[in-house]
């Protein structure tokens, strides 16, 4: 157990998961935080890291920093999913490791287990077949950082442990219309179909003056704001499948997932930062230790098609939902099986229906603040 004044590095502390894990931390008696902005601290920059540690010298590291994406992202983008996972990974790890941090806790994914992994997916299924080739360079690099835990653990007796979520929405989401994840991106163009539906353009300006919108077309980009004119706003719009008479999704709507509420996904981590151990993470006497990585979800799913039709019930859009069967699916399934982290203490509470509802509030809630402040 950390003492309440231990120093601890939240990477990436104004991120989804990030910032949940400050507030809990926060919640639960631990003032004694450090975070750095990616502007104060480039994570990629190696000297950099190295002189934050001499300076900061924390008993403790939650490394939540991570270059992310969806499907679109991960496809176009390989090299940089890969290069500066690794690389984040490589200087965070490395120099807790050689300030002596007593604990450290890894963020990864589910998308380390193979794309054809039995179901519900257990640690011990990663490395057994190949991965989703989408993903592949950021599956490949969080599989490295959670190897590194491992084997730091086995050869210098560290305590790093690493943790698994599966697909997770809540507070300061991403959601930009092509690189954020599935959930705040749909909830978004549901919203912006609705007020175009009803003719509501303040309410389409105070969106995207919050949050500009671009597409690139023939090489070059087109960007509208606020001050966009009505038909310039339509128009990229409807490059994004956002229109007044229709949401247009991509796939089929059939792949079935798991979504896990941010704020829950930072309770359960700060409940193994403080209460699990390297020795936890394995049965005893195994001959060979690995897969010690601890799966974070709620072991339940739906498919995306059900997800959707909650955010429209939510957000009350009277228009369609299509689906462009044309464009990828990803995977079919990627449930996690959650027995060891039930073994280890930790449940889940918020289920689907109440997190879209809390999504959507937060989200609105954000435009009127933002507006009111311009």
């Amino acid at each position: 157990m950390l003492d309440k004044n231990a120093k601890i590095y939240v990477a990436g502390h104004h991120g989804l998961v990030g910032s949940a894990i400050w507030n809990n931390l926060k919640q639960r008696g631990y003032t004694n935080l450090v975070g750095r902005s990616h502007r104060e601290l480039d994570l990629l920059d190696g000297a950099a890291v190295k002189a934050f540690f001499d300076e900061e010298q924390p008993d403790a590291v939650v490394l939540a920093a991570a270059h992310v994406g969806g499907i679109m992202a991960n496809l176009q983008y390989r090299a940089d999913f890969i290069y500066q996972n690794l690389q984040i990974q490589q200087n965070v790890i490395g120099e807790s490791f050689r300030h002596g941090v007593k604990k450290l806790l890894f963020l990864g994914s589910t998308c380390i287990y193979p794309r054809e992994a039995p179901q519900p997916m257990k640690e011990e299924v990663l490395l057994t077949s190949p991965l989703e080739y989408t993903n592949e360079p950021y599956a490949i690099a969080k599989i490295a950082g959670l190897k590194m835990c491992e084997s730091f653990n086995l050869q210098y007796g560290t305590n790093y442990i690493a943790v698994m979520p599966t697909n997770l929405y809540g507070p300061n989401d991403n959601f930009h219309l092509e690189n954020s994840h599935v959930l705040p991106a749909m909830i978004r163009k549901v919203h912006l179909a609705k007020c175009l539906n009803e003719g509501d353009w303040e309410a389409v300006r105070k969106d995207i003056g919050l949050r500009p919108v671009s597409v690139v077309r023939d090489g070059v980009k087109r960007v509208v704001d606020a001050a966009s004119t009505e038909a310039d706003i339509l128009d990229v719009l409807a490059h994004y499948g956002i229109t007044p008479e229709a949401v247009t999704l991509w796939g089929t709507g059939k792949p079935l997932r798991e979504f896990l509420w941010s704020e829950e996904m930072a309770d359960a981590s700060v409940h193994v930062l403080l209460n699990v151990d390297f020795k936890d993470t394995y049965a005893p006497g195994e001959r060979d230790i690995r897969n010690c990585h601890i799966n974070v979800g709620t072991g339940k799913e739906l498919t995306i098609r059900e997800v959707a039709e909650k955010i429209m019930a939510e957000i009350g859009f009277k228009g369609e939902l299509r689906w462009d069967a044309s464009k990828p699916d990803g995977t079919m399934r990627k449930l996690t099986d959650v027995t060891k982290l039930h073994r280890l203490g930790w449940h889940h509470t918020v289920e689907i229906d109440e997190g879209v509802h809390r999504l959507y509030e937060w989200y609105l809630k954000g435009i009127c603040i933002n507006h009111q402040g311009h």
